[in-house]
Formats: structure tokens, C-alpha cells, sequence
């Protein structure tokens, strides 16, 4: 590596926390701490950190409520989350997949397994924002995370800040069809009330001012959008 990566572990048990801390330490990381939910969102405001690992059951503020508003951060929205679960049916994994986690891992785990999942979320996080980290882009599409700017073509974008988040949301994707309850995660977050149609709207929105370029986002008929192939939506060519 060639810096040292900073991952947040989240979990309410100290030994497990130890343990974690341990191995990733050996593995060249640098960890950082947390208890609750709570505490992890100050920490992760604060640093930064490449990586967060949270486990669902906490106090005060459980996995699945952090995973959510560390996805309505514009700073942290694509940071890659790997969740712990201590149950073995879907229902957890399904709800952190949702509300935006990019993997889990089921207690109890191998560590081999869990340093191989990092691994493997940081080295894709490194190709989606390749070359710098802080800009993400699509075809003539350019999404700059840091100064919260889009523009296409060269000419700036005039988002809202949900068109933003859905835009970035997308291009992180990949292609793979992001839910609209997906998107009202990692666009809208916590605290405010709405209709996976209002999800639409936004979207309509969007594609108006992406003018030639609103081809890129596709609809997937009764699941939600995904980005296409930004080769077949040439824009801006003489």
C-alpha cells in the first residue's frame, strides 16, 4: 500500500473490537474506534476513513441506522461499508444491503475472510475513483465529491443536492441497478419523509438538465436505475 489505509471499526464488544484491531493493524492498516453507532459518526466526520466496519447490533444507535446516514454524508456517501452480523438469516444482510453496505460479513467469521473482504472493497473503491479520490467520472460526465460540482461536457451541472447524491449514487454503481429505496438511502438519508416516487421526480430532474446525456441513466422497470454504457451516449462530438 501505498499509504496507510484508516478503517473505522464499529462494535459494542472490546474484545472483538481487539481482535479486529489486531489484525488489521498487522495487515499495515490504521484502525480507529467506536462503541455505538453515535460515537462512530462523529469519528467518521471527523477522519475521514478509507473503510468502515459496523456491526448491526449496537446500542444507542444501531448498524443499519449508522450505514444510512454515514450514505447521506456527501463526504463519507461512498466510502466502502463492510457490516457484521451476528444472525445467520437474510433478513439483516437484506436490510444492510439496502440501506446502502456494500458487503457483509456473518458472525462468527474467519479473519482471513474479513481482511480479504477489505481488501477486496478498498481495491474497488481505488478503480471507482481512479485517478484522484475525489472525482468520479462517466463518459463526459465529471463529478467532482470534494467541491460537491458536476459537470458535463466541460459546462457545469446545476444540481440539487439529492440530483447530486443520485448522480454520484449511480456512477458508483457501476452499472448494477440501484433500487429506488437504494437511492432514497444513499441520497435523501434520515429524518425526512418520502415516496419512493419522489425518488422519480428527482431522477426526471436530472435527466432534463443531463440534456443528450439523460440516456445514461436507464430505467429498470419495476426495480429502479442503473447507468448504461457511457459509449453508446456519445455527447458533445463534432
Amino acid at each position: 500500500m501505498d499509504r496507510s489505509r484508516q478503517i473505522l471499526v464499529v462494535d459494542d464488544e472490546p474484545d472483538l473490537v481487539d481482535l479486529v484491531r489486531l489484525n488489521l493493524e498487522r495487515a499495515g492498516y490504521e484502525v480507529l474506534d467506536a462503541s455505538n453507532g453515535r460515537e462512530a459518526l462523529g469519528i467518521a466526520r471527523e477522519h475521514l476513513p478509507d473503510l468502515a466496519i459496523v456491526d448491526v447490533m449496537m446500542p444507542e444507535m444501531d448498524g443499519i441506522e449508522l450505514v444510512r446516514r454515514l450514505r447521506g454524508d456527501p463526504r463519507l456517501g461512498t466510502m466502502p461499508i463492510l457490516v457484521l452480523t451476528a444472525r445467520t438469516g437474510e433478513h439483516d444482510e437484506l436490510r444492510a444491503l439496502t440501506v446502502g453496505a456494500d458487503d457483509y460479513v456473518s458472525k462468527p467469521f474467519s479473519m482471513k475472510v474479513l481482511l480479504a473482504r477489505v481488501e477486496s472493497l478498498l481495491r474497488r473503491a481505488d478503480t471507482r475513483h481512479a485517478p484522484a479520490d475525489d472525482e468520479l467520472t462517466l463518459g463526459p460526465i465529471v463529478v467532482d465529491l470534494r467541491r460537491h460540482e458536476a459537470s458535463l461536457a466541460g459546462r457545469p451541472l446545476s444540481l440539487t443536492p439529492t440530483e447530486f447524491r443520485i448522480l454520484s449514487a449511480l456512477i458508483v454503481a457501476e452499472g448494477r441497478v440501484l433500487t429506488r429505496s437504494d437511492l432514497i438511502a444513499r441520497a435523501i438519508g434520515v429524518g425526512v419523509a418520502v415516496t419512493k416516487r419522489t425518488i422519480d421526480v428527482h431522477v426526471t430532474s436530472l435527466r432534463r438538465k443531463l440534456g443528450d446525456a439523460s440516456g445514461l441513466i436507464e430505467t429498470v422497470r419495476g426495480v429502479g436505475y442503473r447507468i448504461g454504457d457511457s459509449s453508446e451516449n456519445p455527447v458533445g462530438e463534432a
